[in-house]
């Protein structure tokens, strides 16, 4: 038997911060265990750049959609443009997308609407949508619920550290909730409590990367191979050993996010 091995479900690795060395963060990955990673476009006219990392890489997947604080400042998606580019064999969910009232409550409207034209892609395309949530979880909950009611579609919330309201009301529609380095910060023990309650066939990792560096990296450029700390957390919380927790959030990661299954 190797090392475990898990999945990075959510990094941005077409950000400058990987310029300098992108093959070697990846090489480092997988010597770490991670066997896939799937990195996420923010904004849909960068959509080349990422695709081209997908495409040169074996163990990169990508996905794509507008991240709700770009909303305002990027011509709105259209579902159209989502469903073509959801055609390409190794993009594998839509978004990031979602609602973001920390920094950019001023553009809520036109980040419901985007969330909206992002949801009915994913409901036509059958990928996963990736859901970025931040001080908007009222709104969040009824825009999820409202828009399920009209047809399923799957999702995940992405980097989650959202109420636990908010938090059920994802796993009530069967979506699952995603751990990021988060999830090992002293202060974070709220984050730590709903994931503990949730059903652990729901839970996936990730590293947000380059943001968001679990301990004992906290405050230094987050990558790929870091998740395998936000992992160890996770497999404390829910009594695993490190093995059996690995193969779940990837047996996991393979549900929700199928055209990337090894």
């Amino acid at each position: 038997m190797g090392q475990p091995t898990i999945v990075d479900s959510h990094c941005h690795l077409d950000f400058p911060d990987f310029d300098a060395e992108r093959p070697e963060v990846i090489q480092r990955a997988l010597d770490a265990g991670v066997e896939r990673m799937v990195t996420i476009c923010t904004r849909l006219r960068n959509e080349p750049a990422v695709r081209a990392i997908a495409e040169a890489h074996a163990p990169v997947f990508y996905a794509a959609g507008t991240h709700p604080m770009s909303a305002a400042d990027e011509p709105l998606a259209t579902f159209d443009e989502l469903v073509a580019m959801s055609a390409h064999p190794k993009f594998v969910g839509i978004g990031e997308s979602g609602l973001d009232y920390f920094y950019t409550a001023e553009s809520a409207e036109i980040q419901k609407q985007s969330l909206r034209i992002h949801i009915a892609a994913a409901r036509e395309t059958k990928l996963p949508l990736i859901i970025h949530a931040r001080s908007a979880d009222d709104d969040m909950a009824q825009i999820l619920t409202e828009e399920y009611a009209s047809g399923a579609y799957t999702c995940v919330m992405h980097c989650f550290s959202s109420s636990p309201e908010l938090g059920r009301a994802a796993l009530d529609l069967g979506f699952y909730l995603s751990m990021s380095g988060i999830a090992t910060f002293p202060k974070s023990q709220e984050v730590r409590d709903i994931f503990a309650a949730a059903p652990v066939d729901r839970i996936l990792v990730e590293t947000d990367s380059p943001y968001l560096a679990p301990k004992p990296f906290r405050g230094k450029r987050n990558e790929p191979a870091y998740s395998t700390h936000t992992a160890a957390v996770g497999a404390e919380l829910f009594n695993m050993d490190y093995a059996d927790f690995a193969a779940q959030t990837t047996e996991n990661f393979d549900r929700l996010f199928w055209k990337a299954k090894s």
